[in-house]
């Protein structure tokens, strides 16, 4: 026999129900493990994550898995693993529906190490100048005294296949620029697994929730949501941190050069 859980559980329980409701309103593809982070290291909130989970379960409010859709995978090499900063950048491209103004192309450089968005470019095409431009304002931000001047280890820039990274203007650039470009192997989804996994992140958080029309609208939401995504959103990856802090953190003891 089950029992009854007393008055003051079933109050506390309605406070962070609350909460859990309002965060899953806004992200409604995090799982009970984001959302338990989230009030743990940003507001802060003494909660376990069993509670969560029990909480969340009690009140179908848990994400369902899509076994029929898990796509098969075939034993590969495995991809680099990152030990800091700068040392390996994933870049990749993902297209955006508008309603009447047909697709949006948006390009992300992150940082494999902090899961960071250093660079990105959005636009009604995407082309090598798109990339391009996605590249250089996080070389920008990343180095603005420029890569060769500010790292003695070299920084790696993982792609795919695409005519874009592919092109001679592309590589020429990343040469000049004192970046080396590592490419996917052929058949290997698990090569720029970390890229790919901040699209859908993306896709999940700012644009299936929403039916965008207006592509200005949604060019100055996604650069909110960035923000919040560099600065707020904690990663269990990071031991919890988020990118900024975790970018911040490594160079306690060892400071960036510059």
């Amino acid at each position: 026999m089950k029992r009854q859980k007393s008055h003051s559980v079933i109050k506390r329980n309605q406070v962070l129900l609350s909460q859990i409701k309002q965060l899953k309103a806004e992200h409604p593809f995090w799982g009970y493990r984001r959302v338990w982070s989230y009030l743990r290291y940003r507001e802060t909130l003494p909660v376990n994550k069993k509670r969560i989970y029990r909480l969340m379960k009690e009140h179908q409010l848990l994400v369902t898995k899509e076994t029929k859709l898990k796509a098969k995978r075939n034993k590969t090499r495995p991809k680099p693993r990152a030990s800091r900063p700068n040392q390996f950048w994933g870049m990749d491209m993902t297209k955006i529906r508008m309603r009447t103004w047909g697709w949006l192309y948006l390009e992300i450089v992150l940082d494999w190490y902090t899961k960071e968005i250093v660079g990105y470019s959005i636009g009604l095409q995407s082309k090598t100048d798109d990339w391009l431009r996605a590249l250089n304002n996080a070389v920008i931000q990343r180095f603005p005294k420029g890569i060769r001047e500010s790292l003695d280890e070299p920084l790696y820039l993982i792609s795919d296949n695409g005519c874009q990274p592919t092109s001679e203007r592309f590589m020429k650039n990343c040469s000049l620029l004192g970046i080396k470009q590592i490419f996917t192997t052929w058949s290997n989804p698990k090569g720029n697994a970390d890229t790919e996994r901040i699209m859908r992140t993306i896709k999940e958080d700012l644009v299936w929730p929403h039916e965008w029309d207006n592509p200005f609208e949604f060019e100055v939401a996604l650069n909110q949501w960035i923000d919040r995504y560099n600065r707020v959103f904690p990663h269990q990856s990071l031991n919890n941190q988020t990118p900024e802090e975790c970018f911040k953190n490594h160079f306690v003891k060892e400071p960036l050069l510059t």
